[in-house]
């Protein structure tokens, strides 16, 4: 995909993944990647698809050897905008943050996001078909899963450092038991049926 974009003229292209939609919990962050067509690190994959110690070996080679950048939505953003367009806005972030602006970017999935300034093409299951797609996927897996880690040691008894959010039955057991943290998307329906429960039982 990269070769085609590059055989139209566009020299610089990107590849554009996000992390993130479907935990209850912590920011949606996007990766954008441009690699060096003369350096492309070897085995890239769907960072689904690879080990985490394979992807961190990844993570190190491709931040050594590309142009790379990342962007958030947070909490409150996904709250009021929608997971959806906040997961587009942090693939904006991404992209803008990059040290060179592409001419062309390939964005994992079925759209490209609504306010996003630069040529584009959307890519469904692009982390298994461009490279550049598998790389921002490893950047922004890495990336995300040690914000969880980090979170998980301020509010232990979640398992973010195991689930990254998701709502596996322990953490589903643990918003039962200990509650909504500041953390948690308010907008998600398990979130929100906590807080109406709460909210029924204080009244």
């Amino acid at each position: 995909m990269e070769a085609a974009a590059i055989a139209c003229g566009c020299p610089l292209v990107a590849g554009v993944d996000e992390v993130g939609r479907g935990p209850l919990c912590g920011p949606v962050l996007a990766a954008a990647v441009r690699l060096d067509p003369d350096r492309i690190p070897e085995g890239l994959n769907d960072s689904k698809k690879l080990s985490a110690p394979r992807r961190a070996e990844l993570f190190e080679s491709i931040m050594a050897s590309a142009d790379v950048s990342h962007g958030q939505a947070s909490v409150a953003e996904i709250d009021r905008l929608n997971i959806l367009r906040a997961s587009h806005l942090a693939m904006s972030r991404a992209v803008d943050g990059l040290a060179v602006t592409p001419d062309h970017a390939l964005i994992d999935g079925n759209m490209i996001p609504r306010d996003f300034t630069y040529s584009a093409e959307a890519v469904v299951r692009g982390d298994a078909r461009s490279l550049s797609i598998a790389a921002a996927s490893i950047i922004a897996k890495v990336l995300r899963d040690r914000i969880m880690v980090d979170l998980a040691q301020q509010y232990p008894g979640y398992g973010w450092d195991r689930n990254a959010g998701y709502p596996t039955k322990e953490h589903l057991n643990a918003l039962q038991n200990l509650g909504v943290t500041p953390h948690h998307r308010r907008s998600f329906r398990p979130v929100h049926n906590i807080l109406c429960q709460a909210k029924t039982v204080s009244h």
